[in-house]
């Protein structure tokens, strides 16, 4: 798309940007098709690669080289778990690759690696040389796991983060990051005469995410795993007409199962002004990354619904002063001396 954009414009890239010089831009204008439909394709040869799993198209002809074999069943292995050694990309290159004629061909029905050897071989030569080209080396199939690996940040990680109403949606890569570890959302609200609801922080969307909201004057949160199944919790209490704060932990109960896609388990706690109002039991959290779709918001749901129990935007309607996010696990231990010293003063006065 650039190239076309850039192409009927009539703009070429900036080689440098703030002293910064810049990548060439990959891709093929298609723009000198716009007032011919039937001006050939300038676009001859495309390479694919995923977790591994490779093909390449030029002139009419694809080879494709699926990993770890024709299906996982057949490889008997699930995805991610196979790794990619020297000797299985050796096996693979020599027996792994079809070759299609799409032309003839489109659906890719008839496979020509055996009748069409020496084609093959110039097919798989020149997937190498794409690779080359666009940094595809070395190849990774970890398939999920790869999702975990640390990534260039604009800003250091914190233990606390402050956020106020009004926030824009807030990308995954620089949001409060909260899945397996212990966290906590602490709003501070003013609700009105007659009550209120709406969310109050909410990070994701309907193929997964989390939110904190008030609804029916009770305080709710629902964890959407992978937009599969939902958990949540209610708290029992009504939330009370002025200031308040209302707050929601996690305390991880388990380690993480990343190979079956699942994230640590853990309780989850509803407060409202320090008195807890509700506890539940996580079987499993999302793994590795929030769904896609929504970033990370304060007093409303931006994309789709997180939860079944609401329809979004569904904007908090009564005032939110700000909303803490802390990472740090010092609440948690926090609460729990708290706690203890509580139970220890109560005995010593029995």
């Amino acid at each position: 798309m650039v190239p076309s954009v850039l192409d009927a414009l009539g703009v070429e890239p900036p080689t440098v940007i703030r002293g910064v010089t810049q990548s060439p831009i990959q891709g093929v204008s298609f723009a000198h098709t716009f007032n011919d439909k039937n001006a050939p394709s300038n676009h001859h040869t495309q390479y694919f690669e995923m977790f591994a799993h490779r093909a390449i198209y030029h002139d009419g002809w694809r080879a494709v080289c699926p990993f770890p074999g024709a299906s996982f069943t057949e490889a008997k292995a699930f995805f991610g778990e196979l790794t990619l050694t020297e000797d299985k990309l050796r096996e693979l290159d020599a027996k792994g690759w079809e070759l299609y004629n799409l032309i003839d061909d489109p659906a890719e029905t008839n496979n020509l690696a055996d009748a069409s050897r020496p084609k093959l071989i110039e097919m798989i030569a020149l997937w190498y040389v794409e690779a080359g080209k666009y940094n595809v080396l070395p190849l990774d199939s970890r398939g999920t796991a790869r999702f975990a690996d640390e990534r260039p940040q604009l800003s250091k990680p914190r233990k606390v983060y402050t956020y106020y109403p009004g926030t824009q949606v807030v990308p995954e890569n620089v949001a409060v990051k909260v899945l397996n570890r212990a966290h906590i959302f602490a709003a501070e609200v003013e609700i009105p005469k007659g009550g209120a609801e709406g969310v109050l922080v909410c990070h994701g969307s309907g193929a997964g995410g989390y939110s904190l909201f008030v609804k029916d004057n009770k305080l709710h949160y629902a964890h959407n795993y992978v937009g599969a199944q939902e958990f949540g919790v209610e708290s029992i209490d009504r939330v009370p007409e002025g200031k308040s704060t209302l707050r929601y932990q996690f305390e991880p109960t388990g380690k993480p199962d990343l190979a079956k896609g699942k994230g640590v388990p853990g309780r989850a706690q509803l407060y409202i002004n320090d008195k807890l109002v509700g506890e539940a039991d996580f079987p499993f959290t999302i793994p590795l990354l929030i769904g896609l779709g929504g970033g990370f918001c304060v007093g409303r749901n931006a994309g789709s619904s997180v939860s079944q129990l609401y329809r979004p935007p569904f904007t908090f309607t009564g005032t939110i002063f700000k909303v803490t996010a802390d990472v740090s696990g010092q609440m948690l231990q926090d609460a729990e001396e708290e706690q203890k010293a509580s139970a220890k003063a109560a005995v010593s006065r029995q």
